[in-house]
């Protein structure tokens, strides 16, 4: 078994060459993308680019047509966008402004990067526990910590719907949180791929409060990790000084050209998210109920395109033993709260979904 612990997932050349297998024979559940084919207006924009001055010019440092692109899918201003080399580049400059604003509060079990961000800045963070029980998702739920447990915190780090366990919080329930503390950032990077999502998110409080930053990526909904784009909306003058601190050209003339080809297509984008949401659905549904039959495996509700699992005892071995398998699943030791009890799974396709249970009733012997 590996000796460090990931702090993301999606790990396939490292893990392909460790388990002595070819990249294209993994199945990497450990990641939680669409599993479809990108589209084709973004095909089509990255062939253009290629072939024309993308690579040969400098890319665009104001990011003038995305953010315009951005701005107009939100109904925002473009002064209140800002894109970047995705959504771990905007967590830096927001641990920058948490760290000035004081102590940040981490709702664990969460994301690492959030940490890793503040680190840069010697910021002081506190965990705040999540109950790790909670009901199926037929709502958003409310967010469960109350004032009380966050009363030492300045800034307040969100995800929206939560990473690992998929919980979709209510918007009325987060907002209260803008009046009580300095800076609120939520990580809104699944939103869009829950049918129930965009009704529950913040960017419309953006502009009545300054305190308040959003930050999206779109790795996930178009599965482009290796394009690498993300976005801010949050105040401009933030962001004007989120400006001055970054390199100078952040986004590639390849990001730029595909993300604006997507989030220009109003029409195309919203048959895209309407798609994704109904695979998020049914396949969400199918593959619980599909692991609720294995024994020994919990697999807790989700509203979002991951489903986290846990053990009677550690799931380790098991998740070496399918990855021998050829399918990689999230182990998630890197989530401050959760230990080797505990898997998260990435929805694929229904046939990449049926090999993951295949992989694991082999295992278990059932």
């Amino acid at each position: 078994m590996p000796s460090t612990v990931p702090r993301h997932g999606g790990n396939l050349s490292q893990e392909a060459a460790r388990l002595g297998l070819r990249p294209e024979r993994l199945l990497d559940a450990s990641a939680s993308l669409v599993p479809f084919t990108t589209p084709r207006p973004l095909r089509l924009a990255l062939h253009q680019a290629v072939h024309g001055r993308a690579l040969r010019d400098y890319p665009d440092r104001s990011q003038a047509e995305l953010r315009h692109a951005i701005a107009a899918w939100h109904s925002v201003m473009p002064e209140a966008v800002l894109p970047g080399n995705g959504a771990a580049e905007l967590f830096t400059w927001a641990a920058r402004d948490a760290a000035a604003a004081g102590v940040s509060a981490l709702p664990q079990p969460g994301f690492a990067d959030y940490a890793r961000a503040l680190h840069c800045w010697d910021a002081t963070s506190v965990p705040v526990s999540l109950p790790l029980v909670w009901p199926d998702p037929i709502d958003p739920h409310p967010f469960p910590i109350g004032s009380k447990s966050l009363e030492r915190a300045s800034a307040v780090w969100i995800t929206n719907p939560h990473n690992p366990t998929g919980q979709l919080w209510s918007r009325d329930s987060l907002q209260p949180l803008l009046a009580r503390h300095a800076l609120v950032i939520c990580d809104e990077a699944f939103l869009p791929l829950l049918p129930q999502g965009e009704s529950q998110s913040l960017i419309p409080l953006v502009a009545q409060h300054p305190n308040l930053v959003v930050i999206r990526s779109l790795t996930k909904l178009f599965a482009i990790a290796g394009l690498r784009l993300g976005y801010a909306i949050a105040a401009p003058e933030r962001l004007q000084r989120w400006s001055a601190w970054r390199d100078p050209w952040p986004v590639n003339g390849l990001a730029l050209a595909a993300g604006t080809a997507v989030m220009a297509d109003a029409q195309g984008l919203r048959r895209w998210q309407a798609r994704v949401q109904r695979w998020v659905q049914q396949e969400g549904a199918w593959m619980r109920a599909q692991l609720q039959q294995l024994p020994g495996l919990d697999p807790r509700p989700s509203h979002a395109n991951y489903l986290l699992l846990e053990g009677e005892r550690s799931l380790l071995e098991l998740r070496e033993r399918v990855a021998r398998r050829g399918v990689l699943l999230r182990d998630c030791r890197s989530f401050d709260g959760l230990g080797e009890r505990w898997l998260r799974i990435g929805l694929q396709s229904r046939r990449g979904n049926r090999r993951i249970v295949r992989a694991l009733r082999q295992e278990l012997g059932v």
